[in-house]
């Protein structure tokens, strides 16, 4: 009996790949964004990512502690979600903002439904959505030294002109991080090339946005239009760093193309039929809540129980 095979409780597939290394290859990936941020907008804007960056790990470290936990910041998890929630943030937003915000984030979100792997939605999604609520006047006043006025959605869903260069370069008003198409779209082949990410989520979300878009969003299929759609607003920031997220996306293959249809969908109706010009976090907030769902509905029967070989 000493040859018997051990059994044990899935999964029995192991990975060398660990948690901090990948939340350390989604940091390296929003550096071109985060970079761009301050250069844009200036210091102010890197003390707000610090300081935000700072308080959800501060957060998750004295929760642990007080809750007599291990210690899990050093998994990177906390500065993913502190970097995210910072680049959404306006860039003269008071410094505050990004605190309640961070703390929002890790204790209500993340820790409050058991940490990392638990929540049920993308914990600085959420805590923009949180912050948008509360405090409306602030999270959507883009002014700031470089740039006033309203930014280029609103423009655009006003039946105004844009300048999509701008756009596509980052040479607008918005949030720290989601102005320049280019850095963005640099961070995420980062991710791409290094299999962190894939394109069924964020390929999905762009192609349905942009039939949606070119469908209902009465230009037909301007390229002008289009074009200044993807560029504005933090779509691109969204379908490749948030949507993609590990714990709020189906875990199935055809689960993660309904899931980036349905955001696509989402989106489109918020920026056409909506009162705001945005839409992108409420989509990706509505849609992780869906993921459950999805996921059963999507997931493959075991062969002898109804599935097919394959």
């Amino acid at each position: 009996m000493s040859d018997m095979m051990k059994v044990s409780s899935n999964p029995h597939i192991r990975s060398k790949v660990s948690t901090s290394k990948i939340m350390l290859c989604v940091c390296l990936a929003l550096l071109p964004a985060t970079a761009f941020g301050v250069w844009n907008f200036g210091i102010y804007a890197l003390l707000q990512v610090v300081v935000t960056v700072a308080t959800c790990v501060a957060t998750e470290a004295v929760y642990e502690v007080l809750m007599k936990k291990k210690v899990t910041i050093s998994d990177l998890s906390a500065v993913v979600t502190g970097l995210l929630l910072a680049l959404n943030l306006p860039p003269k937003a008071p410094i505050w903002i990004g605190i309640i915000g961070g703390v929002f984030a890790i204790l209500i979100v993340k820790m409050a439904f058991g940490g990392l792997g638990q929540n049920f939605m993308n914990p600085a999604l959420a805590a923009r959505c949180f912050l948008l609520i509360s405090f409306p006047a602030i999270m959507t006043n883009f002014d700031c030294d470089t740039y006033t006025g309203a930014t280029p959605l609103a423009l655009l869903k006003n039946g105004e002109n844009v300048n999509v260069t701008n756009m596509i370069i980052g040479n607008t008003g918005g949030t720290i991080g989601e102005t320049s198409m280019i850095a963005i779209v640099i961070g995420a082949c980062i991710l791409l090339l290094i299999g962190v990410i894939d394109l069924k989520v964020p390929g999905t979300y762009i192609v349905t946005f942009v039939i949606f878009i070119g469908i209902f969003g009465g230009h037909g299929f301007n390229p002008y239009y289009i074009a200044a759609q993807l560029a504005g607003g933090g779509l691109m920031l969204g379908a490749f760093f948030m949507a993609t997220d590990y714990v709020t996306r189906p875990v199935t293959k055809y689960g993660q193309i309904v899931y980036g249809i349905l955001l696509g969908i989402l989106t489109g109706i918020f920026r056409v039929f909506g009162a705001s010009a945005e839409g992108v976090s409420y989509a990706i907030i509505i849609g992780n809540l869906l993921v459950p769902i999805i996921t059963d509905l999507t997931m493959p029967k075991a062969f002898g129980k109804g599935g097919e070989r394959v």
